[in-house]
């Protein structure tokens, strides 16, 4: 089982069921041949606090793998680097403690709040993946951010096709993800 720890990118926000990006990497990866439930563990509006104080939720389904998406709705309130550094690693601490492999998507912070709070932001998220040697994708939205053709109305939640995208940059990463999981497995 693959747990998808996130926001409303996650979550969906504004898809049909079925449509969220942790829907669209199942059915890719059964595609594949894998035997793999991805579980949807993602919360609309959930900062990196947020995602802390449920993760003890989201590993009461067992999960071999999982992936930490949470950050951006930190980055649209400019809330503090250090406290999101502090959670993820928090997060990331946790799983490693119960020995899960993950993959760490990061996220971008809006340039409207200077270059040096998004530049310290999308830091945090290098800086983790190399502290704690997780997979790591730098950011979740790569090819859909922007993109009208990609996104809902409010330019910032992906659409049907965007989730696609996001769960095809997501896959190969994903497969490594997996195979750690098995490998740790007797």
């Amino acid at each position: 089982m693959l747990t998808c720890l996130g926001d409303s990118l996650t979550a969906g926000f504004g898809l049909r069921p079925g449509q969220a990006y942790p829907d669209v990497l199942e059915r890719l990866l059964r595609e594949e041949g894998y035997d793999v439930r991805v579980i949807n563990a993602g919360v609309s509006g959930d900062t990196s606090a947020g995602g802390l104080s449920r993760l003890g939720w989201a590993l009461r389904e067992q999960p071999d793998a999982m992936i930490v998406a949470l950050g951006a709705n930190d980055g649209l309130r400019g809330l503090s680097t250090r406290l999101l550094e502090s959670n993820l690693d928090a997060i990331l601490s946790r799983l490693a403690s119960e020995q899960i492999p993950v993959l760490l998507a990061g996220m971008k912070a809006p340039r409207n709040l200077g270059a040096g709070y998004a530049d310290s932001f999308e830091a945090v998220y290098r800086r983790l993946a190399e502290r704690r040697n997780v997979l790591f994708l730098p950011f979740l939205l790569e090819g859909v951010a922007a993109d009208p053709s990609l996104n809902l109305a409010d330019g910032i939640h992906p659409n049907a096709r965007g989730a696609e995208v996001i769960a095809q940059n997501l896959l190969p990463l994903v497969r490594e993800l997996l195979a750690q999981a098995e490998a740790r497995d007797p």
